[in-house]
């Protein structure tokens, strides 16, 4: 009996559906399927070549055969990209030397002035204005011009469409490294910055993959580290060539650092997919979407306010504390020598065995806030360390020069050599990320274990690399 009502009542549902159908009328049905032809008629014929038929391609697709063809895909990709860090970097330089000279040179003497004017004591003086303040001032001036024209750039080619292509002409790479191919996006991203790189990686499905995403980001060269690679490039690099071809040899040396990123990000991801992150790439369909002009005040919107002003933002957070602890180690003495003197003193043996020296490790160490401070840092300790006289505003006061061959000379006088640079340019690469990019890493992945993993990584191989290159440097020499 229950089976009965059951049957009856399906019976009813399937004639009420009937019913509904007939009422809309023969017309909406063939009205569907009929778009559905039409749909596949207009696909086939922008992608079907009858016989003794033109190209039907469209223009998009005549673009496509080159911009991911096997033969012109990647040289064109990295010849964009080069445009893109040429033009991020000289473009950076005016507005970088403008802040540069009204932050540093006009405000912090005035700072100054102003403190001597209340009487401010002097180690407070010290803290606040030469170590919290100086500190900000470097990182805006340095960080903030590259990421105003690099992340605008970045979106335009977005919105263009241009950086499906690069995930799909990395695709291939990524796969056979056991990552996604997404992760191109995720890398190019790091060019600008690491932390927006790491956020990038939302773009990814796969917890495995966008985890690895996010542990290689650090591969890639942020803005912060470009003004490090290509002012000891020009010095050490650029100087052992003719002055007609040094800016060329220069500029090779640093490309060539930033494609061992490339290199080291699929090396490590393979390695990680093969051992803790364990698992074959997943496939994804990835839809190139057309070529479209971009939109030009949402593209501003999203790369000034979206990534550069929050990542700016994070990045003074914790600049200041940095800027104050390299007063205090500069000028708390312990005996005859400060903090940083002990410390370097300590350290050089050990830096030695990989190239290197206490003044770099000590920079890397209290500038990890930023990695924009570090050239400034390293001066300040070579001439603190050196006793050097005339240069720099005193102990814990951070500076640059303008001029290279009087930077040269300091750097020199520090005991740098040829594999000193080499090896610098090549930790500067392969070090931990920035404390932004750390707690970015942290807040994406929420995980103390991983943020663990992907700020000493990166040390321990670049201590393994530098090792390396020393020892092959002490064999020929």
């Amino acid at each position: 009996m229950k089976n009965t009502k059951i049957k009856s009542k399906g019976e009813e549902i399937i004639s009420a559906a009937n019913s509904a159908r007939w009422d809309l009328g023969t017309d909406f049905h063939d009205s569907i399927i009929e778009s559905i032809y039409k749909d596949a008629s207009r696909i086939s014929n922008k992608t079907v070549k009858q016989k003794g038929e033109k190209e039907a391609y469209s223009f998009d697709l005549k673009i496509d055969k080159v911009v991911t063809s096997k033969l012109l895909g990647f040289p064109l990709m990295f010849l964009l990209l080069a445009v893109v860090f040429w033009l991020t970097v000289a473009g950076a330089n005016y507005p970088s030397g403008l802040l540069a000279s009204l932050l540093i040179d006009t405000v912090h003497p005035l700072l100054k002035d102003f403190a001597a004017y209340i009487n401010m004591p002097w180690w407070l003086d010290g803290v606040l204005i030469d170590g919290a303040y100086l500190a900000l001032a470097w990182v805006i001036a340095v960080m903030l011009p590259p990421m105003a024209i690099f992340f605008p750039i970045f979106t335009l080619l977005e919105d263009l469409g241009y950086l499906p292509r690069v995930a799909f002409n990395m695709d291939n790479l990524f796969r056979k490294a056991g990552a996604h191919g997404k992760q191109a996006l995720t890398m190019s991203m790091g060019f600008g910055c690491n932390a927006a790189g790491v956020v990038a990686a939302r773009v990814i499905d796969s917890p495995r993959e966008r985890l690895i995403a996010i542990i290689t980001n650090n591969f890639s060269l942020c803005n912060g580290r470009w003004p490090t690679q290509i002012l000891i490039a020009s010095i050490f690099i650029g100087g052992m060539v003719p002055a007609g071809v040094a800016g060329i040899v220069s500029a090779g040396a640093v490309v060539a650092v930033a494609l061992l990123g490339i290199f080291f990000s699929l090396v490590v991801s393979w390695g990680l997919s093969k051992s803790v992150l364990k698992g074959e790439a997943s496939s994804f369909s990835l839809e190139l979407p057309p070529y479209r002009p971009p939109r030009i005040w949402q593209t501003l919107y999203t790369s000034l306010i979206d990534r550069t002003l929050i990542v700016l933002w994070r990045a003074i957070v914790f600049a200041a504390p940095a800027g104050i602890l390299i007063w205090l180690v500069s000028n708390i003495h312990i005996g005859d020598l400060s903090i940083a003197e002990h410390f370097i003193e300590w350290s050089n043996p050990f830096s030695l065995i990989f190239g290197l020296n206490g003044v770099i490790l000590l920079a890397y160490i209290i500038a990890i806030p930023a990695n924009e401070i570090v050239i400034p840092t390293i001066l300040m300790l070579t001439v603190l360390t050196t006793k050097l006289t005339g240069l720099g505003a005193g102990s814990g006061v951070m500076f640059e020069l303008d001029s290279i061959s009087d930077t040269a000379n300091i750097l020199h006088a520090g005991g740098w050599t040829l594999l000193t640079a080499v090896n610098l340019m090549l930790f500067s690469l392969l070090h931990n990320p920035c404390s932004t990019t750390i707690y970015t890493i942290y807040k994406e992945t929420n995980s103390t274990k991983w943020t663990l993993v992907s700020t000493f990584l990166p040390v321990v191989l670049g201590f393994i690399v530098t090792f390396f290159t020393t020892q092959i440097w002490l064999l020929f020499h």
